[in-house]
């Protein structure tokens, strides 16, 4: 599901995606995946299309939060917490930074041409 989500948000030209494992350094949740869009509609509609995957994969969010301003939105799928930003707000509360003891997951993401989507 981790690689389902980052291609997802990859497909809806989103970037500066990561992939922390935190399951080792807490029991919020086993994954934090974070990523940016430009600006607050560009993250809303990345946030969007990752719902949309997720559900014809059967998945539901069990919340979301920051839907209405959009410039920070989280998706919350139990084991994975997916972070949405802007720019400004990722910089700002780098939670890369808060979850350091966490490890990067190579993420498969498929880079090739994508115009057609």
């Amino acid at each position: 599901m981790l690689n389902e989500v980052a291609q997802a948000i990859f497909d809806k030209k989103g970037f500066n995606i990561l992939a922390l494992d935190i399951s080792e350094v807490s029991t919020l949740t086993d994954y934090f995946l974070i990523a940016e869009g430009n600006v607050d509609r560009h993250v809303k509609a990345i946030s969007d299309e990752v719902i949309d995957r997720l559900s014809q994969l059967g998945q539901k969010p069990l919340h979301v939060e920051g839907g209405d301003s959009a410039d920070w939105i989280v998706l919350d799928y139990g084991e994975i917490l997916i972070h949405l930003f802007v720019p400004e707000k990722r910089e700002k509360y780098r939670l890369e930074e808060l979850w350091h003891d966490g490890e990067i997951v190579d993420l498969k993401i498929d880079i090739t041409d994508n115009e057609s989507m």
